[in-house]
């Protein structure tokens, strides 16, 4: 099998910079000439085996850092800005990307945002009756989607919250143990934890000191509200350093950020690190019995998964995603290859749209992406009921999955026909930059290519793409 070819120029300055080091210094640590050392970091030569065993017994580097995991998200981002109607033919070769996110990836994240401002100021528009009654129809940046990024770009793992939900609950033997601490850490700070049958899952009185935590919701929930509520209280110098760190355009991002960073405490103290990991790995990523062990829920699981990237000690590189009914992705993650469309919804004909037919079954499928890399993704839908008779039921699915490398870590791909290449169902990212030209579910054809519309024959299509 060819390896395939690691350039990875912008990673390599950043660590000469961390560590203050001249080119001279460092290539001469590294065992290499100045020369190669500079064309290394233009990404005009890969890095050879040499510099990485070098970089990892002179300064302890984790050389999974070397993965090209941010430029390949960058590389999809911009391929889907690009595909954006408003550059019509214009679309840059592939290459060209590729060198733009290694080479220059401040200039890759600018463009991006300023796609995103440009397609915000253009929905704005196209609902100008709205706009013209709002006193806030100014320019602003998305508070969500500035967010959504901010842990997209993280690799969705916040390692100084993630320690320090893990050193939370050190020692704890059950989920009843890690709930019993919090509610310990509460009345140290003479807060009450009361059960309430009211609309709202979690509500926090300060004047009175009381949290009240819903009776009607499941168990896991209750805990995870409770954890939330302990970050929000006792870890806020470590919260709002971070946000620091992110340096978000509004207030209203930064609030949502810091309840995002709540979450994650709230999802690692309830499955901390090194012990989720191992149990992981021994139960080959069974997800029930991870749920059962940790007093989680499945989606709990799965986004906890999605999060196992310390750098030393990381867990299957996994994606994680979840779709309401109309196929709209409310949450999304991907610590591999496969990219999520930043607008709209999922490819069709991906096994989390299927979910909701088959409600409390998982779902396995094979699939590969118009760039050849095969993934199995496994899907369930996952029902929040409202507690009461006549509430509303809110319905989503989820769907994990990692490429095929990692099969013979999951439990799921056991008896799938990996050799057979005719298993692997055709999936794409999002049709606007889908380069499958036969496909029977495309909604509207790539802008990359040009069409031909026969008016005497039909096919699957209604044009053919050229």
């Amino acid at each position: 099998m060819r390896m395939q070819k690691l350039y990875a120029g912008s990673k390599l300055r950043e660590t000469r910079q961390r560590l203050g080091l001249t080119q001279k210094d460092f290539a001469s640590k590294l065992g290499v000439s100045l020369p190669y050392l500079n064309q290394m970091e233009n990404n005009n030569r890969p890095v050879s085996t040499t510099v990485v065993l070098a970089l990892a017994q002179e300064f302890g580097f984790d050389v999974t850092e070397l993965s090209t995991g941010d430029a390949e998200r960058m590389v999809s981002d911009m391929r889907e800005a690009l595909a954006d109607p408003v550059f019509a033919e214009d679309m840059p070769p592939l290459s060209d990307l590729r060198l733009a996110a290694s080479n220059a990836p401040a200039l890759a994240r600018a463009f991006l945002e300023l796609h995103r401002v440009y397609r915000e100021t253009h929905e704005r528009l196209a609902s100008l009756d709205e706009a013209l009654g709002r006193v806030d129809a100014s320019r602003q940046t998305s508070p969500w989607d500035e967010v959504r990024d901010f842990f997209h770009y993280c690799d969705n793992y916040i390692d100084a919250v993630d320690r320090a939900a893990e050193h939370f609950s050190a020692g704890a033997q059950d989920p009843r143990h890690i709930r019993d601490l919090a509610e310990a850490r509460l009345e140290a700070l003479g807060i009450r934890v009361v059960g309430s049958d009211g609309p709202r899952l979690r509500h926090y009185d300060r004047d009175a000191k009381v949290l009240y935590l819903s009776t009607l919701a499941a168990s896991e929930t209750r805990n995870f509200q409770l954890l939330l509520q302990v970050a929000l209280l006792t870890q806020d110098k470590l919260l709002e350093a971070t946000l620091d760190l992110a340096r978000f355009q509004s207030d209203a991002a930064r609030a949502i950020a810091k309840i995002g960073l709540a979450n994650y405490f709230a999802g690692a103290a309830i499955m901390p690190y090194t012990a989720f990991l191992r149990a992981a790995q021994h139960h080959r990523h069974d997800l029930e019995i991870l749920a059962t062990r940790f007093g989680a829920s499945i989606e709990q699981v799965c986004h906890r998964l999605s999060t196992l990237q310390r750098p030393g000690a990381k867990g299957v590189p996994f994606f994680f995603v979840r779709v309401d009914q109309a196929g709209t992705i409310t949450k999304r993650h991907s610590a591999t290859r496969l990219q999520f469309a930043r607008f709209g919804g999922a490819c069709a004909l991906w096994n989390v749209h299927r979910a909701f037919e088959t409600p409390g079954r998982f779902l396995r499928q094979l699939a590969e992406t118009p760039d050849g890399v095969r993934y199995i993704s496994l899907a369930r839908d996952i029902s929040k009921s409202g507690g009461h008779f006549g509430a509303p039921v809110r319905r989503f699915a989820i769907a994990l999955g990692c490429e095929i490398r990692h099969a013979e870590s999951l439990v799921y791909a056991d008896d799938l026909d990996l050799g057979n290449a005719r298993a692997f169902e055709p999936i794409g990212i999002s049709c606007r930059i889908c380069e499958r030209t036969d496909c029977h579910q495309r909604s509207v054809p790539p802008l990359e290519r040009r069409l031909q519309v026969d008016p005497d024959a039909r096919g699957v299509l209604p044009y053919i793409v050229g």
